[in-house]
């Protein structure tokens, strides 16, 4: 019962400043009709609900899945099982990333199905297994965090010069998506039971960290790839609002109740299955932990089905709206603002970020607080659904005038500061964008872009979690050159 209340207390506080929000921006700046104010705080209730849910069935059963596969997999050290394991368990645990799920649907709608949810969930989770595997063999092989990081993204760089825009904005936009509530407790397991392939508990230690940052830039590499497959194709974008105003309560969510069910299907009987065969051939778990996990499948499967049904049918909608009106106003400095004041709660209200603080201050022995790593994200990301706006507003700011830069400052930080800090950092870029992000600050964004003349709606209606994912790599690699500094100068 107390992992229930400590789960519920901290949901309600990650939810309540967006509720807050939305209802200050409805009696102070611009109204929002009943039936629509109805169905976000139903939406509410039920993000909430299903947040719960989903979280404790993570802890119950997704978590040890990938704890108990890494430290298996570390025993076995075979190359070979290595590598399978990361390409099929990559796959999977990218399909059932809600935050992926929700920017996929977001796609396919803007684009009236002309790229769909399907093809985009299978590219990234392709590319997403691919590096997890990678990630697998630097372990291995002892190859520095740093130095695979720094080629990778050399890569993506030399693929982003022949890129379509559409394609550069959902590509980085799905590195940050891929990497929410349900993949990061994950990774960070599985991370830390192969990095015992490492004897050296200092290396093992700088090897708890980073599979997420690989894993999101394998999603980048995905997307881009197939954009040089899809070079010259137009995808026209559009924001259909009619449906928001033309549904009751009640039709809103029975619309939406089909989708979601599907979407959780396919996200957690996958798991359920490989669960099922690892228990026959490597766990060999008794009655008692097998029924836990099980368990813990079903409570994920029931969360994050509500979950889905109170963002499809309650945030996404309201998110659009406000989005739209505020930048109908034409008052673009108070835009701005709450643009920033979203992004600083935003990042307080996703709970895979209490997941990795938490982390890291427990690897670091206490030395590194939870509380000063939230206050550098936070900051990062406020400024990053700032800019987001101001690209928007300003025209002849593209989006990889603010990556390049950004990654360059990024990177070089990686030869300055302590290379743990180089693995939380990129880390924190993919944790940072979780489900609020991915869904209510996504939504917001399109709704700026959709109201705003001049803007295009498939090039600025994207990148918001791109920034969201790569201001934390600036911020706490600063926090790392900070922490360096006052090591050196007691």
């Amino acid at each position: 019962m107390n992992i229930i209340t400590s789960k519920l207390r901290d949901v309600v506080i990650s939810v309540s400043p967006i509720t807050a929000i939305v209802l200050l921006i409805h009696f102070f700046i611009v109204p929002i009709e009943t039936v629509l104010l109805s169905k976000f705080l139903i939406g509410a209730l039920l993000v909430v609900a299903g947040l719960v849910v989903f979280l404790l069935g993570v802890d119950l059963g997704i978590t040890p899945l990938g704890s108990l596969t890494g430290v298996n997999l570390a025993k076995s050290n075979k190359l070979w099982l290595v590598i399978i394991a990361g390409l099929i368990l990559g796959f999977f645990i990218s399909i059932a990333e809600p935050g992926l799920m929700v920017l996929a649907s977001q796609v396919d709608l803007v684009t009236s199905g002309q790229f769909s949810s399907i093809s985009l969930l299978v590219i990234v989770s392709v590319g997403m297994a691919i590096l997890i595997a990678s990630g697998f063999l630097r372990i291995f092989f002892d190859v520095p965090l740093y130095k695979m990081i720094f080629v990778i993204y050399m890569i993506i760089f030399g693929l982003a010069i022949f890129s379509d825009p559409v394609f550069l904005a959902i590509a980085f936009d799905a590195s940050g998506a891929t990497t929410g509530i349900m993949a990061v407790p994950f990774i960070l397991a599985l991370s830390t039971g192969i990095s015992k392939l490492k004897k050296d508990s200092e290396a093992s230690e700088n090897d708890s960290f980073g599979l997420v940052a690989l894993a999101s830039s394998g999603a980048i590499l995905g997307v881009l790839v197939a954009g040089l497959f899809n070079r010259g194709s137009e995808f026209i974008g559009s924001l259909e609002t009619d449906h928001v105003f033309g549904t009751s309560v009640l039709e809103g969510y029975l619309k939406v109740l089909p989708g979601a069910f599907k979407d959780t299907v396919l996200a957690i009987v996958p798991l359920l299955i490989i669960l099922l065969v690892l228990q026959r051939i490597s766990f060999k778990l008794n009655q008692r932990d097998m029924r836990s996990m099980v368990t813990g499948f079903i409570f994920a499967f029931i969360g994050l089905f509500l979950f889905l049904l109170g963002v499809n049918a309650g945030f996404m909608d309201v998110a659009t709206l406000v989005g739209m009106r505020l930048a109908q106003q034409g008052n673009n400095i108070l835009l701005v603002v709450v643009s920033f004041f979203i992004g600083v709660v935003t990042i307080i209200a996703e709970p895979a970020v209490y997941v990795l603080t938490q982390q890291i201050e427990e690897v670091t022995s206490g030395s590194v607080k939870k509380g000063i790593i939230l206050l550098f994200l936070a900051i990062g990301v406020g400024i990053a659904v700032a800019i987001s706006v101001i690209r928007i507003l300003v025209p002849s700011i593209q989006l990889w005038h603010y990556l390049v830069p950004g990654y360059i400052v990024g990177l070089g930080l990686m030869f300055m500061v302590p290379k743990l800090f180089v693995g939380i950092a990129f880390d924190a870029g993919g944790v940072a964008t979780g489900p609020v992000t991915a869904t209510f600050v996504l939504a917001f964004i399109q709704g700026v872009a959709g109201a705003f003349d001049g803007a295009n709606l498939m090039v600025d209606g994207f990148g918001m979690i791109a920034m969201v994912a790569m201001w934390p790599i600036i911020t706490l690699q600063t926090l790392g050159f900070l922490f360096r500094k006052a090591s050196s100068n007691p």
